[in-house]
């Protein structure tokens, strides 16, 4: 009903009574909004949980690995020597002394004004492959355009060199060698490839002004130098890879005294995979932690208000943090995982105590890097039970709270066509209220009439 009529006949505010009837219709669809926050609130807190639970299984799951904790770091006495540690690398130690280095081979033409033949045709012979390469004209700039643009494994540049007898410009074509190693020598022939067979074509950095300005060579490092067993390895890189099992040597320079390479167990790696196990279980405790407690607060009235946390009282919350600390803390073999510096606390977390497991892993790696293998197991099966994306735990309840906010959604749907119907019932009811209430009012004041009308003649006869 509009304002404009509000209580045109009987004096009422209708408007204003309609909404507060109106308030009072909707106080359980009220009740289910609330509701619907509610789980809104705990889905989400459940999805960061889940998240978080899930990652703690991919890091455990890692360290589980068969060789996950398999871990060494090398080092070496020279600086021209680097190394690198990959997959089943193991302790050892080797000298080695650097013979040569890995190179490319460079070559430079005599010099010229133009390619000395016509059509421009010169053929590239690399290892066992020909390239026979046609230039769009006998200019040098064309020459090297199509030498680079061949694949043929060498690159061209045009290298400024005088003048000649008559004051031309002269130039050299210098060819690079794009790889290193004996295997990428190469021969540049001016000539097709059918020359080249023929050996008609001529060697083109063989000619008179012509000259090989490095020569293509293999690394070489010798193992056991001065010993009967003395043994020359080469590579056409500067790298040499498992000369011990899972270790890059790479070298820079030339050396006459052996260098020495060692690979040794990386026990401060194996402590970082330990500390980050443990430091990932705190935090989803911390986060449980934080969402479960109880805050203290008054209201408007000054009453105390208790407000519990998001997984306050939540048993699937309680039994999934109870699973992960089972798993990190049970012990082993009759071993208690704080012989190793991972141990339980009083607040039901975990502590991780890098001295005292690096005392333990000094004294005996075996046991102590098994231990942390089953712990890691333990921790990975756990955390897929509570959070694997299909049959999780909480990932069942975050799909539970989900269906019951959907269900809550269609009631609040039917809520708000009742609640517009029971409007329009109100708004109807009132409009007939003061539509009777007018017609009473005229029916009165014409009866009024009538009768004033009646005592008028009365008085008159």
């Amino acid at each position: 009903m509009s304002n404009a009529i509000d209580g045109l006949v009987s004096g009422l505010n209708t408007t204003d009574l309609i909404n507060s009837l109106m308030k009072v219709e909707a106080v359980p669809q009220g009740l289910l909004k609330a509701k619907v926050t509610t789980s809104q609130n705990l889905i989400s807190a459940l999805q960061g949980l889940n998240s978080q639970i899930s990652a703690l299984g991919d890091l455990a799951t890692k360290a589980a690995k068969p060789a996950g904790l398999d871990l060494y770091s090398s080092s070496s006495s020279s600086p021209s020597v680097t190394t690198s540690v990959s997959a089943g690398a193991g302790a050892g130690q080797l000298d080695v002394v650097v013979g040569a280095l890995a190179r490319s081979q460079v070559g430079v033409s005599a010099a010229m004004t133009a390619w000395p033949a016509t059509p421009a045709v010169l053929t590239i012979v690399l290892g066992a492959v020909s390239t026979e390469i046609s230039a769009a004209s006998s200019s040098l700039d064309d020459i090297v355009t199509a030498v680079n643009a061949s694949g043929s494994g060498v690159t061209a540049t045009k290298v400024a060199s005088g003048v000649d007898g008559g004051g031309v410009p002269q130039y050299r074509l210098q060819f690079s060698g794009n790889a290193t190693g004996a295997a990428s020598a190469f021969t540049v022939y001016q000539g097709t490839k059918a020359e080249v067979t023929a050996a008609t074509a001529p060697n083109l950095l063989a000619a008179p002004g012509a000259a090989t300005i490095r020569t293509a060579q293999d690394a070489s490092v010798t193992l056991w130098a001065g010993t009967p067993a003395a043994q020359t390895i080469t590579s056409s890189t500067n790298t040499f890879s498992n000369l011990l099992p899972g270790v890059a040597i790479s070298v820079s320079a030339v050396s006459t005294d052996p260098v020495t390479v060692k690979v040794a167990r990386d026990d401060a790696q194996i402590g970082s995979i330990a500390s980050g196990l443990v430091s990932s279980l705190n935090g989803v405790f911390a986060l449980i932690s934080t969402k479960s407690v109880v805050t203290n607060s008054t209201n408007a009235a000054g009453a105390a208000v208790l407000s519990p946390g998001v997984f306050t009282g939540d048993s699937t919350v309680r039994d999934a943090k109870q699973k992960l600390l089972t798993a990190a803390s049970a012990p082993m073999n009759g071993h208690s995982p704080s012989e190793y510096g991972i141990s339980i606390t009083k607040t039901g977390t975990m502590e991780f105590d890098a001295a005292k497991f690096a005392t333990a892993l000094a004294k005996d790696p075996a046991t102590v890097k098994t231990a942390v293998t089953e712990i890691a197991t333990r921790v990975a099966a756990a955390a897929k039970a509570v959070s694997d994306k299909y049959d999780g735990q909480i990932t069942a309840k975050i799909t539970g709270q989900q269906s019951t906010v959907k269900d809550l959604g269609t009631r609040i749907e039917a809520w708000d066509r009742n609640l517009a119907t029971r409007r329009a019932t109100l708004q109807s009811t009132y409009t007939a209220l003061e539509t009777q209430l007018s017609a009473m009012k005229a029916q009165s004041s014409w009866l009024s009439s009538q009768v004033a009308g009646l005592s008028s003649s009365t008085s008159n006869g």
